[in-house]
């Protein structure tokens, strides 16, 4: 029998994924040497390697690739024997959330009241752009996640739970802040500053320009909703973000929305998890509360 260790295979896991011992440690929290020294001691119980290097680059042996699978059978189990006993325990456990970075702004305020009347839960929460987390739902590393609409072929579950509205933001001295009910051809004149490559948002605004026949221009490719907000004040272009956003920039007059015909882009957030996943009571319990709390996601939407 294998004496292999639950930490070596958390460790192989996350080098095989990443294939790279830095990324994977720092993903762990543990030092590289440590992350290298797991790996090495796994090789010797299994008796064959299972990474190869060449240059700089490691890579899965035939061997790897056949354990990679049994690895992520195992660690699923696992996964679902501590949500078993988080469900016994009652809801005293663990919930790790990961959420688009855009939800991040407004997912702190649904788990604050959530938290309210759950005293005991433990929550970890993470923001990410959408690779990463749809990486860390297909890895089971999260109990759910708050996105828009994932893509088909993932194995996902997704429920729909609130509004998540698109609006054109733009500088209070812009030509059009002051218009209403722009017509959108009008909007083939502007230079739009974007998310990157993969963004929902992104993806979101090129699809409703690309039905309608437009041309969208663009400038500026940015990683961030706050890079975007700061270079539409700069007046490098017109953005589309998401209202959950910009409360703060319209509070203080720094930004305006723009009035387009057709406009808001209507969209939803979703709690998404793997298919057939068994949530923990607690998970469960946050799923709910999205899904019924009409209350906390009025007070979400109002303050967007």
């Amino acid at each position: 029998m294998l004496n292999i260790t639950i930490r070596q295979l958390k460790v192989f896991e996350a080098v095989a994924r990443h294939l790279s011992y830095t990324k994977a440690a720092e993903s762990l929290y543990l030092s590289q040497p440590a992350t290298s020294m797991q790996i090495k001691q796994l090789e010797e119980v299994v008796g064959i390697p299972l990474f190869e290097q060449f240059g700089k680059k490691i890579y899965l042996t035939d061997a790897g690739k056949e354990f990679q699978h049994y690895s992520h059978i195992i660690l699923q189990q696992l996964n679902d024997a501590e949500s078993m006993f988080a469900n016994l325990k009652g809801m005293h456990g663990k919930l790790t959330i990961c959420v688009a970075s855009t939800a991040g702004y407004f997912t702190p305020q649904l788990l604050a009241e959530f938290c309210k009347h759950h005293t005991k839960a433990q929550v970890s929460l993470n923001v990410t752009n959408r690779e990463k987390l749809l990486s860390l739902l297909a890895h089971n590393e999260m109990d759910m996640a708050i996105m828009g609409r994932p893509p088909e072929g993932h194995d996902l579950e997704a429920v729909s739970f609130m509004d998540n509205p698109l609006v054109i933001i733009a500088p209070i001295n812009h030509p059009l802040a002051h218009d209403s009910n722009i017509p959108m051809v009008r909007l083939a004149q502007e230079t739009f500053l974007v998310r990157e490559q993969g963004s929902g948002t992104r993806i979101a605004m090129e699809r409703y320009f690309s039905e309608r026949e437009i041309a969208l221009t663009t400038g500026t490719e940015m990683s961030t909703n706050e890079a975007i907000k700061q270079a539409v004040q700069a007046g490098m272009g017109l953005g589309i973000l998401s209202q959950n956003t910009i409360q703060l920039e319209l509070e203080t007059n720094r930004l305006t929305v723009l009035d387009v015909e057709y406009f808001p882009i209507q969209r939803h957030w979703y709690v998404v998890h793997r298919k057939g996943k068994r949530l923990s009571r607690i998970a469960e319990a946050f799923k709910e509360f999205l899904l019924g709390n009409s209350e906390a996601k009025a007070k979400v939407s109002q303050s967007a």
